[in-house]
This record gives C-alpha cells, structure tokens and sequence, in this order.
C-alpha cells in the first residue's frame, strides 16, 4: 500500500530502511528530544527488529514518510494501539531529517495517514500526546484538526526532569479531508 501525497508518500516501513538514516534519527539529541528515544544508543538490528515487530502487528501500522522527488525516507508516521474494540488508535509521528523541518512535511503525511485511518481503517477516533515543550507537534494536531482533551501531569521523564504530557484528539465525524 502506498499513499501519495504531493511532496510525499507514505508506504509500509521495510527492513531496508534500516540500513539508511533511520536508526540514526533516534540517536540524535535533537530529534529524540520530545520523545523517549536517544537514551541508549539504537542500532542497525534494533531497528531491524522493530520493523520486523511491526510489519505483521494488527495492533499498529507504520509507514515511512518519503520525498518525492528523491525517494527519501525522511521519517515515520504510525498508527498505534489500534483497538478495534473502541475502533480507535493513537497517532504518533517522527520526523527524522531535520532538512525538512518547517517544510509541511509533517502535515501531508498527517493527512494522508488521517484520511487512511477514517476514510480505509474505518476508525472512530485518533488521539495523540505529547511534551509540552513540542510546540511544533501541538500545532500540528492542531491543524490536523485535532482538539486538546487535557494534560497528564508529570508522565514523562527524561534526562532527569519530568514533564506534562498535553492531549490531543479528533473523531471521525470532525476529521474533513483537505483540512487547513
């Protein structure tokens, strides 16, 4: 399955990709820093792992987010604890080349994977959480047209601090393709 978008397309991830930049991404302080990766270093096999978890996981789909004009995979958009009892899942994104940063990178691939999540898997609701420093993931969920639900005080920690974790989500019947 591909989705395409105009600068981007998502497909399946695959175990090639753990042979180019993306184990790199969670050992950057900058990429992992709203996230709990780069705490241990991830290698090669670790990533091959995880790919391999996942491929075959009726409890989460993820996609390689891809350039393109180059074929680039340049990050990861995912839906995960997907439960078919309450035909919801959470939303969860990594941008792992920070030269796309600022370039709506992020928002196609959350509308692609929006629109894959409502309109294919048939799901009621997504949610997503996040650091409350992330500024750049709330405005995203934002303009996803996402709405905030709450915080949950102190449910993160890292490098010896702890941190709130903002709330966000959205139903199926106020998801609108072609958003903002």
């Amino acid at each position: 399955m591909r989705l395409e978008g105009e600068q981007v397309y998502l497909r399946p991830l695959e175990l090639r990709d753990a042979d180019g930049g993306y184990p790199l991404w969670l050992n950057d302080p900058e990429v992992c820093r709203y996230n709990s990766h780069g705490e241990i270093l991830y290698t090669r096999e670790m990533a091959q792992t995880y790919i391999e978890n996942v491929v075959n996981n009726p409890s989460c789909t993820v996609f390689a987010i891809c350039l393109r004009e180059d074929d680039r995979h340049v990050g990861n958009i995912s839906l995960q604890q997907i439960s078919a009892k309450n035909s919801s899942a959470e939303f969860a994104i990594l941008i792992g080349d920070p030269l796309v940063y600022g370039k709506g990178i992020g928002y196609e691939a959350g509308t692609l994977l929006l629109g894959y999540a409502f309109n294919v898997l048939k799901l009621h609701r997504l949610y997503c959480g996040t650091h409350t420093d992330n500024v750049a993931m709330q405005k995203l969920a934002l303009k996803l047209g996402m709405s905030e639900e709450g915080h949950r005080r102190d449910a993160f920690f890292k490098n010896g601090h702890f941190a709130d974790i903002v709330e966000y989500g959205i139903l199926a019947d106020e998801y609108t393709e072609g958003l903002r």
